[in-house]
């Protein structure tokens, strides 16, 4: 037989394939590029103190996990509806009106691939080409690129320190245009911990029912706040309030159930029906015996979800009163989730440079705050041992007095 001489093609030089326009101006994550390096030190033997985690550092309980063993072993592995299993939408309708005083249908819930899908598939179904989107600052990674993947464009709206990074509603009022389609609020929030109020939420509810001005509410933190702070759902402020909020939530940081993507929105129907439409033409359904861990979760014991706040409310203590004591650098106490934004912009170093410089010299890891809108500061996650994190302050602390 003639030996093969078929020559390959240089991928490097010779490729003429081209990539499209939304893809090209995607920004690379800097979260990954941290944690990867991160892991690369691990690799090597060498002793890192990772800040990095936005995933509790629990293993899902029992029960949830249990209930998809028996899903699985009971050959529940087919296809489901698209936008989820009819029992689970029920249940999560029944989570809404109990926790959160929302009375949804179930056909008004979608459930999807993680609460980032739900963000995405919601931006999606609301959004287009010319529209903008409100986005306080800091803000969770993804939000700006999701809003461009939709053709829309994000309009960056930065917070202050002393206002606890919270949205007010001039700055809302003053960064809309008729273009405005939407407000994205992240409440708890990723990375400032910010726990908005009923009245602040009011005051930003007024001015979009005002412009009939979608509200996106990701409330994936909900059930980590501390202190005094209450979560209150958007859609529950009034009337004009649901009417114009997609809420979305999830199970993976409830029920450290981050790698089973799991989330799920609730929406006036006209905007579930187009979110389901999307979806089934995108992903399908969910995992379907995830689906049933997912009910478990809903339906099952709570304890677990108290004992992990508390946890994380002992570490985000501790956390605090280290870095209250560290000249030069200020934090706001975080009301909810499990993070702390760390305002280093007297120590004369971008986030990049400063989180670099922490990771090569003190084998510190934390997520540079320009990943969030934010070049001042940097992010520090509170989801791991408290070993970790005493031995993680000290070299943060030895670091911060080399500058």
């Amino acid at each position: 037989m003639a030996a093969n001489n078929v020559q390959l093609p240089d991928l490097e030089t010779n490729s003429t394939m081209e990539i499209s326009e939304r893809a090209a101006q995607l920004t690379p994550s800097l979260t990954l590029s941290i944690d990867s390096k991160a892991k690369a030190m691990k690799a090597e033997g060498i002793d890192v103190c990772g800040f990095g985690a936005g995933e509790p550092d629990f293993d899902t309980p029992e029960h949830i996990k249990q209930a998809a063993i028996e899903a699985l072993q009971a050959g529940f592995t087919k296809y489901t509806p698209s936008a989820g299993i009819p029992e689970l939408r029920a249940a999560i309708a029944e989570k809404l009106a109990a926790d959160n005083g929302l009375t949804y249908r179930a056909s008004q819930v979608v459930v999807s691939n993680g609460a980032k899908h739900s963000c995405y598939n919601a931006i999606l179904a609301t959004c287009q080409p010319g529209d903008e989107v409100v986005i306080p600052a800091p803000y969770w990674v993804s939000y700006p690129d999701m809003v461009r993947l939709a053709g829309a464009e994000p309009v960056i709206v930065p917070t202050m320190e002393r206002n606890n990074w919270k949205l007010r509603a001039e700055d809302f009022e003053n960064a809309m245009t008729p273009r405005t389609k939407m407000l994205i609020l992240n409440t708890p929030g990723n990375p400032t911990g910010a726990v908005y109020t009923r009245e602040e939420l009011q005051a930003l509810v007024e001015i979009a029912s005002g412009e009939d001005i979608y509200i996106l509410s990701d409330e994936i933190y909900e059930k980590l706040v501390y202190d005094d702070a209450k979560h209150v759902s958007v859609a529950s402020i009034s009337k004009e309030a649901y009417d114009l909020t997609i809420t979305v939530n999830g199970f993976s940081k409830s029920y450290a159930m981050t790698g089973w993507r799991l989330g799920y929105l609730a929406a006036p129907e006209a905007v579930a029906k187009a979110v389901d439409s999307i979806q089934s033409h995108s992903t399908s359904n969910p995992c379907s015996f995830g689906q049933r861990g997912a009910l478990a979760a809903l339906k099952g014991d709570q304890q677990s979800v108290s004992d992990m706040r508390d946890e994380f409310d002992m570490r985000r203590n501790y956390m605090i009163d280290r870095l209250s004591k560290i000249p030069n650098i200020t934090a706001v106490k975080p009301q909810g989730a499990f993070y702390v934004l760390v305002n280093i912009s007297q120590l004369g170093l971008t986030s990049q440079n400063f989180a670099d410089r922490l990771l090569s010299k003190s084998n510190v890891a934390v997520v540079p705050g320009a990943a969030f809108g934010d070049d001042r500061t940097i992010r520090f996650s509170y989801a791991t041992s408290i070993d970790i994190i005493k031995k993680g302050l000290d070299r943060f602390q030895d670091f911060c007095r080399t500058l």
